[in-house]
């Protein structure tokens, strides 16, 4: 997709240079300790915004991008494992960087490290909050203060999420798929290099009357778990100094959902004591050869939604290790774009 088309394949968002994107539904960690990885339980459902021009607010056609529905306090994370040429993916939470914790920014930074680096990152949970962890990704409406976005930058503008890709520069692209194409011929020809590369690893653990205002959503800071986020080792210059495409993900309320696209929202999430009771997978995800991104204060210092919305009662029971798997070591329409 050269021309910067970004597009929906089913519930997959595709940006250029082969970047996709599933937004997975999964069970929300409690806000103390530090845990496994929470499993995939199927993705949020896309749809494009301008195919619902007539009943979604102004401010979100001018914005473009798509919309999914997610419930209160419900917890998301990113899967990149359909992505194929190295990217660099921004990730913005209300258009803070979900990495670094600096504003949104159309350039890619190494100090801090601003962005994602793709294939090697298979997902994202949530914002980079400690050596070798996150915070969960946890939706909470605009207008408390509780979001990332609120509490970075002292306003609720944005909300939401944004994404945006960058290719590696020509030069090394071309010599990416060189590299690729000899590896490719070295494995059918028996050589030492011949062993396949690892599958992806199943999931783991978003002219008519003015519409009415819609129920705005942003993402807040969950519970910790341990995952990395890969520090680029790729030289200086490696990537494009343009992105080749962006899109904004709006957050919606279900009653919302309803109302603007007539379909019925997902079911609301699965009780977490009964997932682990019926003795389900969590997961635990090793790369022996990767080096994690520090973290920076401002995502640090980043409170957990609980401390706005108040405590969490949804009882909590610690899986068994036998239930902690060891993981690692067709286009659409295009998706409009606008101004954010």
């Amino acid at each position: 997709m050269p021309d910067g088309t970004v597009r929906i394949d089913g519930n997959s968002l595709l940006l250029p240079g082969g970047v996709q994107v599933q937004f997975m539904r999964t069970l929300r960690l409690p806000e103390t300790g530090t845990h496994a990885l929470p499993p995939g339980l199927g993705t949020f459902p896309l749809r494009r915004v301008e195919d619902y021009a007539d009943s979604v607010p102004a401010e979100w056609r001018a914005r473009g991008g798509v919309l999914l529905p997610v419930y209160l306090r419900e917890a998301m994370w990113l899967s990149f494992s359909g992505s194929t040429e190295p990217a660099a993916l921004q990730v913005g939470v209300g258009k803070v960087c979900a990495i670094s914790g600096k504003p949104w920014s159309a350039q890619l930074h190494r100090d801090p490290q601003n962005y994602v680096v793709l294939p090697r990152q298979p997902w994202l949970d949530g914002i980079n909050s400690g050596k070798g962890t996150v915070r969960q990704f946890v939706a909470v409406p605009l207008g408390l203060g509780a979001t990332v976005e609120g509490q970075v930058t002292g306003e609720e503008v944005w909300g939401g999420l944004q994404l945006q890709s960058f290719p590696l520069t020509p030069e090394k692209l071309a010599a990416w798929r060189e590299e690729q194409r000899a590896r490719t011929e070295i494995r059918y020809t028996g050589g030492g290099w011949g062993a396949a590369p690892p599958a992806a690893a199943a999931a783991p653990a978003g002219g008519a009357a003015s519409p009415p205002r819609a129920a705005a959503m942003g993402l807040g800071a969950g519970g910790s778990m341990r995952q990395e986020v890969y520090q680029d080792s790729r030289p200086h210059g490696s990537w494009a100094d343009q992105p080749a495409g962006r899109v904004f993900v709006h957050l919606v309320t279900p009653p919302e959902w309803r109302r603007i696209t007539g379909e019925e929202p997902p079911p609301s999430p699965v009780d977490r004591a009964a997932y682990t009771r019926a003795g389900l997978p969590w997961f635990d995800y090793y790369d022996e050869g990767a080096t994690d991104v520090a973290p920076t204060d401002a995502l640090g210092g980043v409170k957990p939604v609980g401390e706005w919305l108040g405590d969490d009662h949804e009882p909590w029971q610690q899986p068994s290790p036998h239930q902690v798997k060891p993981l690692g070591d067709a286009p659409g329409k295009p998706v409009e774009d606008g101004n954010w």
